[in-house]
């Protein structure tokens, strides 16, 4: 460790003063407490006998930090208290001086007069304010002054902290009992358990835990040896990009039987493991929830057999078990989505968007099977994805024992309406309501024979296991996995094991045995033919998504299937703002409702513009066809205002009868209806129901959490970020900082950074400051020096607002500039790439909810205004009103005038009028974000405030051997305190 005098730089972590007894290390503990340090970890005596490898005995340790108001003057104090020879360290012998700069000497008096503690005051007449001197319970003398060293280092401007304290739960992480905690993975794979895989390993060693691999599932558990080994920080690279999993699964005859469990405890005693982490499916899961309700058995077992001593008998005597759901078919009861169903869903998207170019070329018609034995969700929100013609799932076979004439007769009236191919989606466990399978060979025959057509089959099979897993299932996979770790740290013997779930946009972490029975229960009620309370075991979001896309799938030419005339409407759907991914397939399902319904679709081309010039145009079922998996805005769209011409506006709403107003599009559409329903009572036209489905990248429009495009933008940034992070990884040492959209939003930046494994990232919420990029230099010269000759590309993510000073170009300077000559960093900017392409799936699923809801929405409001009560109060039908000066629908109540959003799990509709108070008009963005969880685990994960090497404590670095100085290590933290600037001087 290298010293100087008199507050020059100095190399260091931290300081270490060492208490030979209870009494003085408590009071030297209470001692810093008082002066404003934190105690930011408290390790036990077994804790630190594993780390320490001297002679003598640390009976136990505290951490204390100080949180200065400039990071370049916060330190950490490590305080021991030590049985036998002391340690080296700077108590040791020789008494040290700390010398602590502040202006606040009276509150210091203060201090030490309460705590009891003598001091001495010296006067200098070139100083305010006197000096004092004290000494710590161990004798080291500690200084106050007003006036800094000479030498110290340059100040630097005060900064808002990047984290706030009031953290929830879920990301703590200051030090608690340290546990070993194995990983396995099993059943089936599905792309995103290797993003679980990686932020288990690394939130259990951030939280002070010893992490497992246990290769091979639950093989390895019962082979022991080299199938269970742990896992360090780095072991996990590159884990986000890979799809499957990279520390195998395998089925396991062994562990069904009593003694293969057994042994398999037996594995997890040896090497201490007290904890699992498993992550497969129902099967799986059941598996391990069985494992620890035997586990007190199998040790009375293995210490009756001597196996095990009775030491580890006591150590071992419960075993805590967290599952997460890894399985494509998203078939767990208790959550919304499980890992790897939404990357197996583009799987199928790409293949049958490729399909339906060559189907199209030749008038074919195609039939193609997925996955999903017991549940359909693969198949309908495949089906909804790509606009398939018909669908067959296990939970609701078809209504008629003849389904193939009810099949053929719609796909021929598809057909006589001018469609040139059919598209068929059948779930691999599709049946009758026999329980006959309905096989895609079969449907085939079908459809050739009695139609003629030139049909083909394509089984997608194992490809939808494949490929990189997508954005979503990366950022879920993470937040999950980050959970686990949590709830072992929460959990008593008496916890029930718990599954990690997402429910209402939420992680949550619930029982994992009545998810197991919820889940069979499906299974079972469809092996009874009890398709009713099968489809009700699911989701209500399920049952609402068949309901619709029957629907829509098909057009409806029978006039007596349609609304009586008097409640038929004419809506008009408008696109304002940037394109977005999803504005098409909102689009389209809109319109098929309408038409479908009896109503007339209206397109508004050019956004609010176009209106005022009377571009309006009737839509029809062709136009409109193949607008599911087109990325824009077909209608055109612009982020022009109403403003200017808002009598225009109301001549054309008038000219042509528009009834109810649906507009699809971000920041600037709800600007636009805002200023529409404003100026209801000067203009009459503007009277009507009027919506707006949120779309745009940046997701920053008030009353939803998610808006259309955000996740094809978040996947179009991830797929760069992997290509990108490639390419650094070949120059070994080089860092990209990524310029993301968002405008004043941070949803991109911090969500995709999570998912695509970003060093940092830089939000227009926190801002950017020198002190923030001298703390993320400190990390990445502390990376790049610990990994020699074997270092990762490494990204960063950068919002296009989150600083005015600091740009992109400025920041990868700077990172140049001072890298020690241990990287290099460029730029990159993505662009309005963010904003193009393929519609994800995820974005044509939400697409086709919110339009459907909004048209229900309009309809039923329009109906409501058209019952208007008479002078004897009565309210009458439509059909026997005389409204001789008023439209058909007139409404200018408040919540007529709405936004749909997705909040949770659920859509709702919420006034515009309401969420005028949650929007920040001035930086275009809600009040409130439901994401910043998300932005602490960025840090987190990548290293940023934890001691990769020596235990996870996220409050602390230790110093790289090769060339960091000071300077480095004092710059991580900006919170507030009482005191200002620290020096330490040592003896000669």
């Amino acid at each position: 460790m290298a010293t100087n005098i008199d507050g020059l730089n100095l190399e260091f972590s931290h300081i270490a003063l060492a208490a030979n007894y209870k009494q003085q290390f408590d009071r030297t503990v209470d001692f810093y407490q008082s002066l404003g340090l934190e105690i930011v970890r408290m390790v036990t005596h077994d804790q630190v006998q594993r780390d320490v490898a001297h002679d003598n005995t640390v009976v136990s340790e505290a951490w204390l930090h100080l949180f200065a108001s400039r990071a370049d003057a916060s330190i950490t104090l490590r305080i021991m208290h030590v049985e036998g020879e002391s340690l080296e360290c700077e108590s040791s012998s020789d008494a040290i001086r700390i010398c602590l700069a502040t202006q606040k000497i009276k509150d210091i008096k203060e201090i030490l007069k309460s705590g009891g503690h003598e001091y001495t005051t010296h006067a200098d007449p070139s100083l305010p304010i006197d000096r004092i001197a004290t000494q710590d319970p161990l004798g080291n003398e500690v200084l106050f002054t007003p006036q800094a060293n000479t030498f110290s280092m340059p100040s630097s401007p005060e900064i808002r902290p990047v984290h706030s304290k009031e953290l929830p739960d879920v990301l703590s992480l200051s030090g608690e009992t340290r546990k070993n905690i194995g990983i396995l993975t099993s059943g089936g794979d599905a792309p995103g358990m290797n993003a679980c895989v990686r932020a288990v390993v690394r939130m259990a060693i951030a939280r002070n835990c010893r992490p497992f691999f246990i290769y091979e599932g639950y093989q390895g558990l019962v082979d022991g040896d080299d199938k269970i080994k742990e896992a360090g920080w780095m072991d996990v690279s590159g884990f986000l990009t890979v799809g499957g999993t990279v520390i195998g699964t395998a089925r396991c005859a062994a562990f069904r039987e009593i003694e293969g469990r057994r042994t398999g405890v037996h594995n997890l005693i040896k090497r201490g493991i007290d904890a699992l982490v498993v992550i497969g499916g129902d099967g799986s899961l059941t598996g391990a929830d069985r494992l620890r309700a035997e586990w007190p058995e199998h040790v009375a077992a293995l210490e009756k057999d001597g196996r095990i001593t009775a030491a580890e008998a006591q150590r071992y005597r419960t075993l805590m078990i967290v599952g997460m759901v890894g399985s494509i078919d998203n078939d767990l009861a208790s959550t919304d989505m499980t890992i790897g169903a939404c990357s197996a869903l583009e799987r199928i998207c790409e293949s049958v968007d490729a399909i339906l170019s060559t189907a199209m070329s030749h008038r074919r018609a195609f039939v193609v099977e997925v996955m999903g034995r017991h549940c359909g969700w693969l198949a309908l929100n495949a089906a909804i994805s790509t606009g398939a013609d018909y669908l067959f799932i296990p939970e609701a076979p078809p209504s008629k024992d003849d389904w193939q004439t009810a099949m053929c007769k719609t796909l021929k009236a598809s057909r006589e309406a001018g469609k040139r191919t059919s598209l068929v989606i059948v779930a691999e466990g599709a049946i009758d309501r026999s329980l006959k399978p309905i096989k895609a060979e079969y449907i085939r025959e079908v459809l050739s024979t009695r139609l003629g057509y030139d049909t083909r089959v394509t089984t997608l099979g194992h490809v939808q296991r494949g490929g990189a897993p997508a954005h979503f299932d990366r950022f879920l996979a993470t937040m999950q996995g980050a959970e686990a770790i949590e709830a072992i740290l929460r959990a008593t013997p008496e916890t029930p094991s718990p599954v990690i779930g997402m429910l209402e946009n939420k992680i949550t972490t619930q029982p994992l045995k009545e998810a197991i029975e919820l889940t069979s229960e499906v299974a079972q009620a469809i092996e009874k033919q009890d398709f009713a309370r099968a489809m009700e075991l699911r989701p209500e979001s399920f049952s609402k998504q068949l309901t619709s896309y029957k629907e829509i799938a098909n057009f409806n030419p029978v006039s007596k299937d349609k609304l009586p005339a008097e409640q038929r409407l004419r809506i008009a759907i408008l696109h304002a703002g940037a394109p977005a991914g999803g504005m098409n397939t909102a689009t389209r399902s809109a319109v098929r409702l309408c038409l479908n319904r009896g109503h007339t679709a209206l397109g508004v081309h050019n956004g609010f513009p176009g209106l005022m010039r009377g571009e309006v145009t009737e839509l029809d079922w062709l136009t409109v066809d193949g607008w599911t998996i087109c990325g824009g805005s077909k209608l055109g769209t612009n982020r022009d205002q109403p403003g200017p011409q808002l009598g225009a506006i109301a001549y054309q709403l008038q000219k042509h009868g528009i009834q109810a107003l649906l507009v699809i599009g971000g920041f600037e559409a709800y600007t636009a209806v805002l200023e529409l329903a404003d100026n209801r009572a000067q203009y009459p036209a503007f009277n009507i129901p009027m919506v707006l489905v949120p779309a745009t990248v940046s997701n920053n429009v008030p009353g939803t959490e998610y808006s259309l495009g955000s996740d094809t933008a978040a996947n179009v940034i991830v797929r760069s970020t992997d290509m990108i992070k490639q390419s650094a990884s070949s120059n070994r040492r080089r860092i990209f900082v990524i310029e993301v959209q968002g405008g004043n939003c941070g949803f991109l930046a911090v969500t995709a950074g999570l998912s695509g494994g970003s060093t940092t990232v830089y939000a227009p919420e926190e801002g950017v400051d020198l002190t923030r990029l001298q703390r993320d230099i400190a990390h990445l010269r502390t990376r790049y020096t610990k990994e020699l000759g074997n270092s990762e590309g490494r990204v960063t993510l950068c919002n296009e607002k989150a600083s005015p000073i600091y740009s992109t170009d400025m920041i990868a300077n700077i990172y140049d500039a001072e890298s020690g000559g241990f990287y290099g960093a460029r730029t990159a900017v993505l662009g309005h790439l963010q904003q193009g392409g393929t519609p994800s799936p995820l974005d044509r699923c939400r697409a086709n909810t919110m339009a459907i809801d909004a048209i229900n929405w309009l309809q039923c409001r329009c109906w409501d205004s058209m019952e208007i009560p008479d002078e004897s109060s009565v309210r009458l039908p439509p059909s026997q009103l005389k409204r001789k000066y008023f439209p058909r629908v007139f409404t200018n109540t408040p919540d007529t005038a709405a936004v749909i959003g997705v909040v949770g799990s659920e859509v709702r509709f919420t006034p515009i009028s309401d969420l005028v108070a949650h929007t920040d008009f001035a930086r275009r963005v809600p009040r409130t974000i439901w994401w910043s969880a998300a932005r602490q685990l960025v840090d987190i994960l990548s290293g940023v405030g934890v001691d990769i090497e020596n235990g996870g404590c996220s409050t602390f670095y230790k110093s790289c051997a090769i060339d960091l100085t000071a300077e480095d290590l004092l710059r991580l933290y900006g919170q507030h305190g009482t005191i200002d600037k620290l020096e330490v001087n040592f003896p000669e």
